[in-house]
């Protein structure tokens, strides 16, 4: 069999729909794909698409990947953190297996590298098939490139010939403010111009707002007048991951949203940072797919040939590398300092990767995997998630625990759409949970195998239906690794007090480390790390609780947590007591209030083992017995 592999699922899927249409066979037959809870191949398949991502949990049940003869590592100028750590693999693979072939592809890639990298591999050129583009500059920087890609969008549609255009920007929001300002900026040009249709794509819009960029441009406005034409406003998914027919015009304001990691405190976020120069390229190369073309670049040649560098900043320098870690143990790969990156990451990166998987239980204070780590392995989730179901077997509520885990591996569930936000929030209102977002989740996957998957239901109560979809086919497959791991898929009684109570101390034993304490001063504060933050405007919590367990850290204009749940002190106390260690803990007003609750338990279990002197207990809360410390903190 040839795996071929793409750095994006959208790649993975369309590719391999249009080779299969290429080759008049049905999609899953001799060609297929396989993406993270999507598997469409059979027994025939000769030839699959998949995530690299994919390839690398293949690699956990057949380390030497016997059932490919060729595999092919496609776009790989982007450097992913799996696509790097399966370079590494493969050169191992390749030691014992030279029978197997392996190509890296890429339009703009770094040869001398990755050939040195390879142990001088050979280097083959195919020329590509596409036209000229030729590239515009600005003379001076652009104070606002989002005003300069709007007022260039209208100035071709006014004076360039015809011809579809792309532009390139950074997010969701400014894509949409985008779309409406050209739509609004359209409308008052000149009815001899042909119709402007002006459509967005990013990876969280709905599969069928997808895929209406590739339909054909509209038509005139009137009989025999000038062609209308497409403007699609993209995020770098339609850099490299796919080729939308008709596109003549790019305009490129030179920036994109890259995941940046800062391990000192554990925050992951997405910031707008200037693309490289092989990004530029692969850009300006939309233009010429079909015909001669244009690139407008908003920003100066100097800027360009200066301040771009020359290719992307690998991602395993700028990612939390705990799920790679993970990944590499149960690989059986120990000495992670030494293995054959092509680019080794930080120490303080992989230090804090191992902090992680030890405090969760799935490393032991050696740095092995212990069986916890196996079970969580087992699981193509975050390890914080993995934690969270595992822990779900000792409250009996793994399958609720499965509801969440898929709700949150889904795409966006509730929809907001412009000028129904009222109406979007009612209909949210409806599922909310008193204690946050983790159970509003649940709530909603409920309500919808209760409609029975109906998609009007869906419709009416702004809820994307096949993100819905999704998570039923990502639960199944989750359940079904549970089964093989030995998990009890067991719920609490609906009836019982600590139905709901049970859900959340799971989740405490999963994300234990992400926790936000209400200060005085009316504001959060994250627990160790001391970052203040406030609650996202989308979160269905309005009160301000003490304690919040968060699930993701977004940095935006100020610092918010988004997908919050309500938490009990003592919980942490109970369930995390290595990571509570109050001894190591610094000056804040949440160490007061643990230190508070830990003098209350020490009392509470004195009066229980009947101690006549329970300032003993306040004495040895002054002076906790030293915990056994982790070699990794």
């Amino acid at each position: 069999m040839v795996a071929c592999t793409q750095p994006r699922r959208v790649a993975a899927m369309s590719i391999a729909q249009r080779v299969a249409d290429e080759m008049d066979v049905k999609l899953g037959e001799q060609v297929g794909y396989t993406i993270r809870f999507e598997d469409v191949t059979s027994d025939s398949t000769a030839l699959k698409y998949m995530t690299d991502g994919m390839l690398l949990r293949e690699a956990m049940a057949d380390k030497r990947l016997d059932r490919y003869s060729v595999i092919v590592l496609d776009e790989a100028h982007e450097r992913t953190l799996a696509t790097d750590v399966l370079m590494g693999l493969l050169k191992e693979v390749l030691m014992i297996r030279p029978d197997l072939k392996v190509v890296v592809m890429s339009a703009t890639l770094d040869a001398a590298k990755f050939q040195a990298y390879f142990d001088n591999a050979p280097l083959y050129k195919v020329p590509g098939r596409t036209f000229p583009v030729e590239t515009f500059f600005t003379p001076e920087a652009q104070r606002d490139y989002l005003d300069a890609a709007i007022s260039t969008a209208l100035h071709i549609h006014q004076c360039e010939g015809p011809g579809d255009v792309l532009i390139f920007l950074t997010g969701e929001r400014e894509i949409e403010d985008a779309c409406a300002q050209i739509r609004e900026g359209a409308e008052g040009l000149s009815p001899d111009l042909g119709e402007v249709q002006c459509l967005p794509l990013y990876s969280s819009l709905p599969s069928a707002a997808q895929r209406r960029v590739f339909d054909p441009a509209p038509g005139p406005k009137v009989p025999g007048g000038a062609p209308g034409r497409k403007i699609v406003v993209s995020t770098n998914i339609a850099e490299t991951s796919l080729t939308i027919d008709g596109i003549v015009y790019v305009i490129d304001p030179g920036f994109s949203k890259q995941k940046v990691y800062n391990p000192r405190i554990r925050v992951e976020s997405l910031l707008v940072s200037p693309i490289s120069q092989a990004s530029a390229n692969q850009r300006s190369g939309r233009a010429g797919r079909t015909r001669p073309g244009k690139c407008f670049r908003l920003y100066t040649e100097e800027a360009y040939r200066k301040d771009l560098q020359l290719q992307t900043y690998p991602e395993i320098l700028r990612s939390n590398l705990s799920s790679v870690v993970l990944t590499l143990k149960n690989l059986g790969i120990d000495d992670l300092v030494h293995f054959d990156f092509m680019d080794p990451p930080a120490p303080e990166t992989l230090m804090r990767a191992l902090e992680l998987l030890n405090y969760l239980g799935a490393l032991d204070d050696e740095g092995d995997l212990t069986p916890v780590g196996k079970m969580m392995a087992a699981f193509p989730l975050e390890p914080q998630l993995c934690k969270f179901i595992i822990a779900a077997g000792d409250y009996n509520c793994v399958p609720e625990a499965l509801s969440i885990a898929a709700m949150l591996s889904a795409p966006r569930i509730f929809m907001r759409p412009k000028a129904q936000e009222r109406l979007a929030d009612a209909a949210k209102a409806q599922f909310a949970h008193g204690d946050g977002d983790h159970l509003t989740l649940l709530n909603t996957f409920h309500a919808f195998e209760a409609a029975g998957g109906n998609k009007d239901w869906c419709w009416e109560n702004f809820i994307e239906h096949r993100a819905m979809k999704q998570a039923q086919s990502v639960r199944r497959q989750l359940a079904g690794i549970a089964t093989r791991t030995g998990l009890p898929l067991q719920s609490t009684p609906f009836s019982d007090t600590n139905y709901y109570n049970n859900i959340r101390k799971a989740l405490t034993a999963g994300f234990f480390m992400q926790v936000a304490h209400l200060e005085r001063t009316a504001h959060y504060l994250t627990i160790k790390d001391n970052q203040v933050v406030g609650s996202h405007p989308s979160n269905v919590l309005k009160h301000k609780p003490e304690w919040l367990l968060y699930h993701e850290f977004v940095l935006t204009s100020k610092n918010f947590i988004r997908t919050v749940t309500v938490i009990d002190g003592d919980w942490l106390l109970e369930i995390a007591p290595q990571y509570y260690n109050l001894s190591e803990f610094p000056q804040c007003e949440a160490k007061r209030v643990l230190e508070r609750i830990q003098l209350r338990q020490r009392l509470k279990a004195s009066e229980a083992a009947g101690d006549v002197n329970p300032g003993a207990g306040a004495a040895a809360s002054r002076n906790p017995e030293k915990k056994k410390r982790s070699r990794w903190t």
